[in-house]
């Protein structure tokens, strides 16, 4: 199987480079196709619609006329591959006259008032060979043929011989040369430079130059007139006097195409900013042009990866107290302050990329390139990133290349009214149970535009990473709606994609190579074999992957199992799973499936309506309590190096997440966050653990050491207990039973000091230990394996995490 997919892949890189001179190229269509600003007022456009037979531009700027900016097929503007070419001229202004050189160029973007001062180009040329040239240095530059002519009357007279018969023997280089010498001796000083030219005889030998240092310096202190060439640049005030632009900024576009089943509208697939359902209208895409006064300038630079990874995961539209679509610019003055104080250093940011409809998260994505307009400008998203790096915060996207929208009129499905453009065609075109169309990660015009869009949000927005979602749709053919038993065949199977592996390799290769400090995360529920594994090994070649059973396994036993039944042995090697590269493992308790998929969260499980109400404390909110900050400490804790926590879950967001739609009367009443819960009562408790939590790994660096020793698990006892680096972590499942003095082994002889525990009155908790037992020391007796025995008390449904403080010689 690695052998076959080494030569798929090796195959692959061929043919690439059959088309692109190299992998950076492949990906970095983004340059070419769009809607692009040219230097000679204009304005470039270039889409790929193979199966088109003609192809215009239209808009509000043209009337959307299907024939006034166009190209042909046959004509130039359309190449072999299906790539369209289309120019739109700025149009002059009344009175003015065209450019009178062909090299005229504006600078749109830096220093837009550079050259326009007015000068004209004869005057400007005039300057630039007067300061360049020395008086009489220019005579052989008015005529090409001058210096041959000069040079053949030095050599053989004014008369000299006309035929290879009139031609005697030439004297040598340097009897030439000193009869040269001899005849212009007396001839007045010049300003033109002295140069002797003197050949050694030798057949290889190089002519030796030879200079007087006054010319040489004069030589090396010549400069191009750079200044006036740069002149010739007019700026955007005398281009905005001269001309209209041929599309402005904010003008709303589509292509038109017309295919053998009719003429057809669609927003441009490499459009940055697009409008899905204006006003119940066609979509259309906004042509993004400001003014370079106006375009973002970044403030921050990206913030050091950091050897562990505390992710924040985030919806911008549902981010808001207010029942209503959240903004970019509230979430950049509301949430991102408030992630930074919780202590993470990542967000990740989910159903950002355009999508029509808004009920669907984010997850039909119709528009790869764009932002969702719902939310705001590409610009108000590159402030958000900007200001999220300027507190430390990496900035991660949920990326969807595993499938796309089945939307025709604002999608990709028959962009050019053929059904095999960017998808497959027949069965292998939909997914299964979504309805949703699937990629052909064969075709290397697809693929130029999937890796294309990677690099283009690292480019245009500075992302930090993504996490590549639902793996398993592509990488199947059944769209990972199988049993899986976890043997082998299972992968190899005539059912897996090896197009879609190959593209996942290529895909992380070329991230890397561009970008080396970018982090690639998988979401894959089958958990394929070398997820995580150096693409140069035979891996997919992701620095993460996401272990999604640990969070069905809480949902499983919170709302089916009762407490006292519950398995530590199954919890424990549910949470470490994969032990090849449990290093590489991203956990989360719950992030937003649970609650999105019309489930609940675990708040609202565990809690119902009592965490509202502060004064019913009663055995139903202490058991959730105490489950909410035990369950996310052991997921936190004993696994790889990297968490993952859903927008609001920290502090025990009481509702689940559900989108307006026409079920629910296109209501947002739990389309948002409670962030006026903080206040005070018990989310304020469980927010100060989970900060506490986030706290101790800054300072402890838990998730970056290596992998936790499990020491004791015991399903009579419901006690679980492990270390990690200096700290030893002790949990206590059990419903109604607690410990006095329960034994764990320990390695190290010493004083162990309790660092952090959930039934702190802080957190909500009843504080049955006393101040004056966080501090224990260890007897000599073997347990769990280990040399010495640390006795604790352990409360029932509560955790202790005890550090090593003081190491006893024996």
């Amino acid at each position: 199987m690695l052998i076959y997919r080494y030569k798929s892949l090796k195959d692959l890189k061929d043919e690439i480079l059959k088309r692109y001179m190299n992998l950076k190229e492949i990906s970095s269509g983004f340059e070419l196709l769009g809607m692009h600003r040219n230097v000679q007022h204009r304005v470039d456009f270039m889409e790929w619609a193979p199966g088109a037979r003609y192809c215009s531009v239209v808009g509000d700027f043209n009337g959307w006329s299907p024939t006034e900016n166009s190209a042909r097929e046959g004509h130039f503007g359309h190449d072999d591959y299906g790539y369209w070419f289309i120019i739109l001229e700025d149009k002059l202004r009344d009175g003015e006259k065209p450019d009178e050189l062909f090299f005229q160029r504006y600078n749109y973007v830096d220093d837009y008032d550079k050259g326009d001062n007015g000068v004209t180009i004869e005057e400007l040329f005039k300057k630039a060979n007067d300061d360049y040239w020395e008086p009489g240095e220019d005579r052989y530059v008015k005529s090409r043929f001058e210096i041959a002519a000069k040079l053949y009357e030095q050599i053989f007279g004014p008369n000299g011989p006309e035929t290879e018969e009139e031609l005697e023997e030439i004297p040598d280089a340097e009897t030439r040369y000193k009869a040269w010498k001899e005849q212009h001796k007396d001839d007045p000083p010049s300003n033109l430079p002295r140069y002797d030219v003197i050949d050694n005889g030798k057949k290889y030998d190089i002519y030796n130059i030879v200079d007087d240092p006054v010319s040489h310096a004069k030589f090396r202190g010549k400069k191009p007139p750079l200044a006036y060439w740069l002149e010739t640049r007019k700026g955007r005030k005398a281009w905005l006097k001269k001309y209209i632009p041929g599309i402005p900024h904010g003008a709303k576009y589509r292509v038109y195409l017309n295919t053998p089943d009719g003429p057809l509208e669609r927003v441009p697939a490499w459009a940055p900013y697009v409008l899905p359902d204006a006003d119940g209208n066609q979509a259309f895409a906004v042509h993004w042009e400001p003014p370079p006064e106006c375009v973002y300038k970044w403030k921050h630079k990206h913030p050091e990866v950091p050897r562990s990874l505390r992710i924040y995961e985030c919806h911008v539209g549902i981010s808001g107290l207010e029942p209503k679509v959240a903004s970019f610019n509230d979430f950049t003055a509301k949430v991102l302050p408030h992630v930074k104080e919780a202590g993470y250093n990542a967000i990740q940011l989910i159903g950002l990329v355009e999508h029509k409809d808004y009920f669907t998260v984010g997850y039909r994505v119709t528009n790869l390139y764009a932002v969702s307009s719902r939310y705001g400008s590409p610009d108000d998203f590159k402030h958000l990133v900007d200001e999220a790096h300027g507190l430390g915060l990496l900035v991660f996207l949920d990326i969807v290349h595993s499938y796309s929208a089945a939307d025709e009129m604002v999608g990709l499905s028959l962009f050019d009214g053929s059904n095999d453009c960017f998808f497959h065609t027949g069965k292998r075109g939909h997914h299964k149970f979504w309805g949703t169309r699937m990629f052909k990660y064969g075709d290397i015009d697809v693929l130029h535009f999937l890796l294309s869009n990677l690099n283009w949000w690292v480019v245009e927005y500075q992302i930090d990473g993504f996490q590549f979602h639902s793996l398993s749709s592509m990488i199947y053919t059944h769209n990972g709606f199988a049993s899986f038993t976890g043997d082998m065949e299972e992968y190899c199977n005539q059912y897996v994609d090896k197009d879609a592996l190959v593209y996942l390799i290529l895909a992380n290769e070329i991230l890397h190579a561009l970008h080396p400090k970018i982090i690639t995360i998988a979401e894959d529920a089958t958990l394929y074999p070398g997820l995580s594994e150096p693409t140069s090994q035979g891996g997919l070649g992701f620095d993460y992957f996401v272990n999604l059973s640990a969070s069905e396994m809480w949902s499983w036993l919170l709302e089916n199992v009762p407490d006292h039944d519950w398995t530590m042995s199954k919890i424990v090697n549910t949470l470490t799973a994969d032990k090849h590269s449990a290093d590489k493992m991203l956990l989360y308790a719950e992030n937003h499936h649970q609650s999105i998929s019309g489930g609940r969260s675990f708040a609202e499980i565990l809690f119902g309506e009592t965490t509202e109400h502060d004064s019913d404390k009663g055995a139903l909110f202490l058991r959730g309590c105490s489950l909410h900050k035990m369950i996310r400490l052991i997921t936190f804790t004993i696994g790889g190096h990297a968490y993952l926590n859903f927008m609001g879950n920290e502090f025990g967001h009481p509702k689940r997440v559900e989108f307006p739609m026409p079920s629910n009367n296109l209501s947002f009443s739990l389309a948002n966050r409670r962030w006026d819960l903080l206040a005070d009562g018990v989310h304020l408790n469980l927010f100060s653990f989970d900060k506490d939590m986030m706290k101790m790994d800054e300072n402890e660096r838990i998730l970056s050491r290596g992998l936790p020793n499990i020491q004791h698990v015991n399903d009579n006892t419901m006690v679980i207990s492990y270390s990690r680096g200096p700290l030893l972590f002790i949990f206590n499942f059990h419903p109604t039973t607690s410990y006095e003095r329960y034994s764990v082994g320990v390695e190290e002889a010493g004083e162990y000091q309790v660092v952090l525990n959930t039934d702190e009155k802080k957190y909500g908790g009843q504080a049955l230990i006393e101040q004056d037992q966080y501090i224990r020391r260890t007897i000599s007796k073997r347990m769990d394996g280990l040399r010495n025995c640390l006795e604790v008390p352990l409360p029932s449904r509560s955790a202790q995490v005890y550090k090593l403080t003081r190491i006893l010689r024996v």
